[in-house]
């Protein structure tokens, strides 16, 4: 509930751009009203890659006696677009003047605005086509146009040609909606059939014009029927009825979701971090260490980590993160571990917070021997442990994101090849940044932005699930655009695991229902 108002209030969104607030919009004004509920829609871009702060204001907004209005501020709200979408309805205190929390709250509820993702399926065939052939019959295809808004004209789509038949059945094709018709389903479509002739110079049969809206008739197994015309035959022949009749046997929307479906559907985005113990970052009590605790300046390792943890965790519900390390030998019996726990809690590696996962790598900087060698698939295969187990589940409630922090070259590119072809069937995602000023040219060939990732024994990753980056390249840019860089790809690889299981996203009533709640 709002604190009472004389006329009525009105909220003002403002979103923080370099820490200078820009107002995005602000709702109508409620009269009269301690509960309001406001109609104002306020419509922003969302990146999954980026922090976008945003800051709610209410206000009071009355007129005295001499006909002035007067504002005053009732509150304030600050949070992130990441943890409106993560909870989809979304409440917290609005806070007073001097930060003080008053009896007063705001409900933000988000909703994505339907994209264009969908896909459709078409089936098209003919009868009675004119034949242009002397000594055979017409080989005819079929072309699809979109036309523009400047009435410019797109081809979508152009069948394959049926061979010597004035009957033809065209092979069903698919095409999203957004080729097709830009999601406008009143768009014109110019459709035309052409006799094929192997000199290229094919001959016209005729043409009509279509949109979606039509098409969509055919879904409920009703064929939907155009007369092709001849605009030359219309005009010279008096009893010209028509060059032949294309029909629409099929016509079948394919939903692709998007990553705010499944988010918005519940999917938590469960984040786990590794830190390279190897000797070659340097004694960590060295100014000149990798691992150097400076007291004002965080290195480059908690740099990148706090960078992309700072995005996951709005998509964690109870905000606890695993946190490991590889390459160091570990206490009590001081034996080199490729996958402790930064906490040296086996049992319960995760810590509170990306603070938390902060203070368990300094704490355990001391209490560990830096030492190698730089082994990196233990770790990848110990994430994809609990990401198979959520595999088995077939639901869409946990998506893990590995993010690896490393100072040098891999020393068992074999075995790390073989894990990421193993988890690229998983629903796990791996994020690599390379720290310091080593040559990372090997590192390269674990993105398959270049090619396609292969196991020893040849093997394909099933999906690109690796982003390497190393850190040098972001060293003079915010921490915001190493984020951007790393994770721009997660949303895309998300939804293609999801997809390529079947896997739909759960709709919010089922996933309130089964949520648990005591995080």
């Amino acid at each position: 509930s709002l604190i009472p108002c004389s006329s009525g209030p009105e909220y003002q969104l403002l979103s923080n751009v370099f820490l200078l607030p820009k107002q995005v919009d602000r709702t109508e004004v409620i009269r009269s009203c301690l509960n309001p509920t406001f109609s104002k829609v306020f419509t922003l871009d969302f990146y999954f890659e980026e922090v976008q702060r945003l800051r709610y204001e209410l206000y009071d907004i009355s007129s005295s006696h001499n006909g002035m209005r007067e504002v005053d501020c009732l509150g304030a709200m600050e949070c992130t677009l990441g943890q409106i979408i993560s909870q989809r309805k979304f409440t917290k205190a609005l806070l007073k003047q001097g930060n003080t929390v008053g009896k007063s709250s705001i409900m933000i509820t988000a909703e994505e605005l339907t994209g264009n993702n969908d896909y459709v399926e078409l089936s098209f065939s003919a009868r009675k086509l004119d034949d242009k052939d002397f000594f055979s019959k017409s080989d005819p295809f079929l072309e699809i146009y979109r036309v523009n808004d400047d009435n410019t004209q797109q081809l979508v789509h152009r069948t394959e040609t049926v061979m010597n038949n004035l009957n033809p059945v065209w092979k069903t094709f698919k095409t999203s909606l957004n080729s097709l018709c830009s999601g406008d389903h009143e768009r014109i479509l110019k459709c035309t059939v052409w006799d094929w002739d192997s000199n290229g110079k094919h001959d016209f049969i005729g043409e009509f014009q279509a949109t979606f809206k039509e098409m969509r008739s055919a879904m409920d197994g009703r064929q939907v029927q155009w007369e092709c015309i001849n605009p030359k035959y219309k005009v010279k022949k008096k009893n010209y009825k028509n060059s032949g009749i294309v029909i629409l046997n099929q016509c079948k929307i394919i939903k692709m979701h998007s990553f705010l479906d499944y988010i918005m559907g519940g999917c938590q985005i469960q984040f786990t971090v590794a830190i390279d113990f190897t000797a070659s970052n340097g004694d960590p009590r060295n100014s000149c260490s990798l691992h150097y605790i400076h007291p004002y300046q965080p290195n480059e390792y908690l740099k990148a980590l706090v960078a992309v943890g700072e995005i996951c965790q709005d998509y964690d519900s109870d905000k606890m993160f695993p946190a490991f390390g590889f390459g160091a030998r570990i206490p009590p019996d001081f034996k080199v571990s490729h996958d402790f726990a930064v906490n040296f809690n086996e049992d319960n590696p995760e810590c509170a917070g990306i603070q938390g996962v902060v203070e368990a790598y300094q704490n355990c900087l001391p209490k560990i021997q830096l030492y190698g060698p730089t082994n990196i698939a233990p770790i990848i295969q110990k994430v994809a442990n609990f990401a198979s187990e959520e595999m088995h589940t077939k639901e869409a409630m946990q998506y893990f994101i590995l993010l690896i922090l490393t100072d040098g070259v891999i020393t068992d590119m074999a075995d790390t090849r073989e894990a990421i072809v193993h988890a690229s069937h998983l629903p796990m995602s791996v994020i690599i940044v390379g720290v310091g000023s080593a040559d990372f040219t090997d590192m390269e060939m674990l993105d398959g932005d270049d090619g396609i990732l292969r196991s020893p024994k040849g093997e394909p990753v099933l999906r690109d699930i690796v982003q390497f980056v190393p850190f040098r390249n972001f060293k003079h840019a915010s921490p915001a655009a190493l984020a951007k860089s790393v994770l721009a790809e997660v949303p895309n690889q998300v939804v293609d695991y999801y997809n390529s299981k079947g896997i739909k996203p759960k709709c919010p009533s089922e996933y309130e229902s089964s949520r648990t709640f005591g995080h």
